[in-house]
């Protein structure tokens, strides 16, 4: 992979990033531990307290999917720095780089990820 493409991988990495980031603080959750502030807009002393269970449900998977794509996408910048990027955490060959730009978190090769 040039330098060129490794460059462009990381800006849309960062990118990523930045956003997980603004949905973990738009949530209330801390993007640097597992605090969450008290979700807004649902009453715990409200009637209906299975829509409000529901509701916070679903929120806080909004949240945890956040989190494990900022997780992601750190892990993939440490291998950036690390000169690692791209290779497959399976059989150790190269990721191509066509899958590499559909898909910058790949941490398998093709092959890999369809035995998997």
């Amino acid at each position: 992979m040039d330098a060129q493409q490794l460059e462009r991988l990381r800006k849309v990495l960062e990118e990523e990033r930045a956003s997980a980031i603004a949905e973990l603080e738009r949530y209330g959750a801390d993007p640097d531990s597992e605090r969450v502030e008290p979700i807004e807009g649902i009453d715990d002393n409200f009637a209906d307290s299975a829509a409000a269970t529901a509701e916070r449900s679903e929120i806080l998977a909004f949240i945890d999917s956040a989190r494990e794509r900022l997780a992601d996408v750190n892990a993939a910048l440490r291998k950036m720095d690390a000169g690692t990027y791209g290779s497959c955490e399976t059989c150790g060959n190269p990721i191509s780089e066509e899958r590499l730009e559909a898909r910058p978190l790949s941490v398998q090769c093709v092959r890999c990820a369809a035995s998997s």
